[in-house]
């Protein structure tokens, strides 16, 4: 209860969730981590974030704002760093490796994303935890995985992305977009969730090893499990799932299934223009069939008319359909607003934090605490855990603890 009171007072004013009263040390930097353990922060874990003082989480100094990177919170950082308390601590210094353990002994959960190997150099490996605390259950995000020959290769995104063949199946244009980083903090969090529902039948942790380069071979399951067929074959561009120029905007249609095609081909006759090709699609050999003539017909056809006409249209024949927009207008789209995707910022109006992209009984997690400063709850955390005054005076003056 003292802790509960303790974050209530400290502006955590709705501490109940899905997850609450789940403890969580993360020890993680960059995205897919720091992601991982905000998600279990929205649901109403209790959230320690726990980074060097002098060598902190890089994506503090990385965003738009140069004044709020230069403050260490940097919109990359603040995008997943609410709902956490953060306690600086050097854990190569002996007594922070010790503090750790001692933190260790009541956590539920440890996230970290450490090179494979580094915090076991530390004395801090996942061995050395669990005997300090057998319920413990230790996430370790890495590149490649903990073991096989690029076990102990550090990575980000964009060489994931590389090594996966990620980039060449686009085009050989990397995405803009971290979208590996982010699938594997999901990833990694849904193994914390799978975890727990398990240590409450054996009373035992585990320890997790995910994968950025399984996460990212997982996002291309059809596609590899086809690189990998013994029969190749070169398919064309489904013309059902392609972009089409308009006279105003590009539209993106989603005619997948080849009843959807038959519906197209509706549309279309409706509006005087006449497509059999497309009526008689019946299977997927129909679709891989149609030929360079018939999409240069449906190209002329979307040319007719705008981008909005077309979705119009096309929503109203039950298909799926949409402009291609920039972020900038995506992200002012009513759908988000009402699903009350974006939350504000309980420290700064200007900033808008993302939530959870799904709903519990109706509801998404809640944001209740801003980003915190590197090492803004590390007397309070340090107090919590019965360090006296007088020791953590000690620890701020030795540089262990900031």
């Amino acid at each position: 209860m003292y802790i509960r009171h303790t974050l209530i007072s400290q502006g955590f004013t709705d501490v109940m969730g899905a997850l609450d009263g789940i403890k969580v040390l993360d020890l993680t930097h960059v995205l897919a981590g720091p992601f991982c353990t905000y998600q279990l922060g929205l649901l109403g874990a209790e959230v320690i974030k726990i980074e060097d003082p002098s060598n902190p989480d890089c994506a503090r100094g990385r965003g738009p704002d140069d004044a709020l990177n230069a403050k260490g919170l940097g919109l990359n950082y603040q995008v997943q760093g609410g709902n956490k308390r953060c306690l600086a601590l050097n854990l190569r210094a002996p007594e922070g490796a010790g503090l750790l353990k001692r933190l260790a002994q009541n956590a539920d959960i440890l996230v970290e994303n450490y090179t494979t190997g580094a915090l076991a150099a530390l004395g801090l490996g996942y061995d050395t935890l669990s005997a300090v605390n057998p319920k413990l259950i230790h996430c370790s995000i890495t590149g490649y995985g903990e073991s096989g020959p690029q076990g102990e290769h550090g990575a980000y995104d964009n060489v994931i992305q590389a090594t996966s063949g990620t980039i060449a199946q686009c085009g050989g244009v990397k995405p803009g977009v971290s979208f590996v980083d982010y699938a594997t903090g999901y990833a990694a969090a849904f193994a914390v969730a799978a975890a727990l529902h398990q240590a409450k039948r054996t009373g035992l942790g585990t320890h997790i090893s995910v994968s950025m380069l399984e996460v990212a071979m997982q996002m291309m399951a059809p596609e590899a499990a086809a690189a990998q067929y013994p029969a190749e074959v070169d398919r064309e561009k489904e013309a059902g799932i392609s972009s089409y120029e308009t006279t105003e905007g590009r539209l993106m249609l989603g005619a997948f299934h080849p009843a959807q095609y038959r519906k197209l081909a509706t549309l279309f006759d409706e509006l005087g223009h006449s497509m059999p090709a497309l009526g008689n699609v019946h299977d997927w050999g129909d679709v891989w069939a149609l030929t360079e003539e018939t999409k240069a017909q449906m190209r002329a056809i979307f040319a007719t008319s705008d981008a909005d006409t077309w979705v119009e249209r096309l929503r109203g024949a039950d298909l799926p359909a949409e402009r291609i927009r920039t972020l900038s207008e995506a992200v002012t789209l009513p759908q988000l607003a009402a699903r009350d995707y974006y939350q504000q910022s309980p420290t700064d109006a200007r900033i808008s934090l993302p939530g959870t992209a799904f709903h519990l009984n109706g509801e998404g997690g809640r944001l209740r605490s801003a980003p915190p400063a590197l090492g803004q709850h590390s007397r309070d955390i340090l107090s919590e855990l019965g360090v006296e005054d007088r020791q953590i005076d000690e620890l701020y003056q030795a540089g262990t603890v900031a």
